[in-house]
């Protein structure tokens, strides 16, 4: 199978997120087949809950929609890096891969801050690849902020 990424679609997400005020991260799920099982964009503010980050909110739509707590061989899109809480649903879920845009030296919990994936309490490791169309994300998140201050 020829790679293809699904960034596009967690930066639309993301966008959607900013449009409706809330902080702009997307994720997008996708299947080993390489479906778009699910989507979706922060709704913390929206939902009055802390939890209701992007990639929280795809994996159990996901999850969901598969009727399976585990989303094992699937591939996780998000425009910024995972935060703690994030990362360790991602294990919990068994994702085989996750592909992120922006770095997220403050909250991140993949290679900044936790660094979740890395302890031995881990309940399973995901391949990550990070920097995918950063710059794109990272401008997204900017300007959410430049227009807040």
């Amino acid at each position: 199978m020829v790679f293809r990424s699904h960034m596009e679609l967690a930066l639309e997400e993301a966008r959607a997120a900013a449009a409706r005020g809330e902080v702009p991260v997307g994720a997008v799920i996708v299947a080993p087949s390489g479906e778009v099982v699910a989507q979706a964009g922060n709704r913390t503010r929206e939902l009055s809950d802390p939890t209701a980050h992007a990639e929280v909110l795809a994996i159990r739509a996901a999850c969901a929609a598969l009727g399976s707590e585990r989303l094992v061989g699937h591939d996780l899109y998000v425009t910024l890096e995972p935060c703690a809480i994030c990362a360790g649903t991602i294990a919990a879920a068994r994702i085989a891969r996750v592909y992120y845009g922006a770095a997220d030296p403050k909250s991140g919990g993949v290679a900044h801050g936790a660094r979740v994936f890395s302890h031995p309490q881990a309940h399973h490791m995901p391949e990550v690849y990070d920097g995918i169309r950063a710059e794109e994300a990272e401008a997204l998140l900017k300007d959410f902020f430049a227009g807040r201050r």
